[in-house]
């Protein structure tokens, strides 16, 4: 059996099962790309539910498995050699689940690198700027009496869905045919801005044709359905 005693966070968030993937999450966008993707592998896992809303991100035990305080987090117990290791920030998991399973990542090192490209697009613009638009129209930010930081916000999302509704044109899945990481990565993002966000109208979505249609693709997906209620709280 595997001994995970070496990570503080297992003090306070404690392995029934060490011998599966250990992930320390909430079913945020950002969270939520990781259950997928563990629920689409079909790897044994064991989820566990950090509760923002109460700071326990920012606890030691977690912030010693993850120093930037930010869910999701893992820890594989059959890691590279065998030996355990510890990972944080989605976009480098969903890398590592990809390469260990083979799963949702080309092997082709252009298809693998342009998979990898739109997984950074999402990184970098569209979690960013679609969590500024739930700020500014759902949450503290939509008291503030100067609507100029909210407007440029709704219209680089515009933007981003467009350029999303064009890549889409004539392709089931951002990779053409055949679903990938960078969907996994994407799909939580565009759910959240029209529902939990609230943003549907704001943004325009129902203008597009393509986004929506690879969102309702997504969201038909099972391991979907299953990763974006996972961990919840209950």
């Amino acid at each position: 059996m595997p001994d995970l005693s070496a990570f503080p966070i297992t003090a306070r968030w404690p392995a029934r099962h060490p011998d599966r993937i250990q992930l320390y999450s909430l079913n945020t966008p950002n969270g939520v790309k990781v259950s997928i993707m563990l629920e689409e592998t079909t790897l044994a896992y064991e989820p566990h539910l950090v509760d923002i809303m109460r700071d326990e991100n920012k606890t030691p035990e977690f912030l010693s498995l993850n120093p930037n305080g930010k869910i999701p987090a893992i820890i594989d117990p059959d890691g590279p050699g065998g030996e355990p290791i510890g990972l944080f920030e989605s976009g480098a998991i969903l890398l590592y689940l990809a390469e260990k399973t083979g799963m949702f990542l080309s092997a082709d090192p252009a298809l693998r690198w342009e998979t990898i490209q739109w997984v950074f697009f999402q990184m970098a613009s569209i979690g960013p700027m679609f969590g500024q638009v739930g700020f500014f129209h759902k949450f503290a930010g939509r008291d503030y009496e100067d609507k100029r930081p909210l407007r440029r916000y709704v219209d680089e999302s515009r933007r981003l869905l467009g350029v999303l509704e064009a890549r889409l044109d004539e392709r089931p899945w951002l990779m053409g045919e055949d679903y990938s990481i960078a969907d996994i990565a994407t799909l939580g993002w565009v759910n959240n801005l029209i529902g939990f966000y609230e943003a549907r109208d704001l943004v325009h979505f129902d203008e597009l044709s393509n986004v929506p249609a690879w969102l309702e693709r997504g969201l038909a997906r099972p391991a979907v359905e299953r990763g974006l209620q996972i961990p919840g709280r209950g």
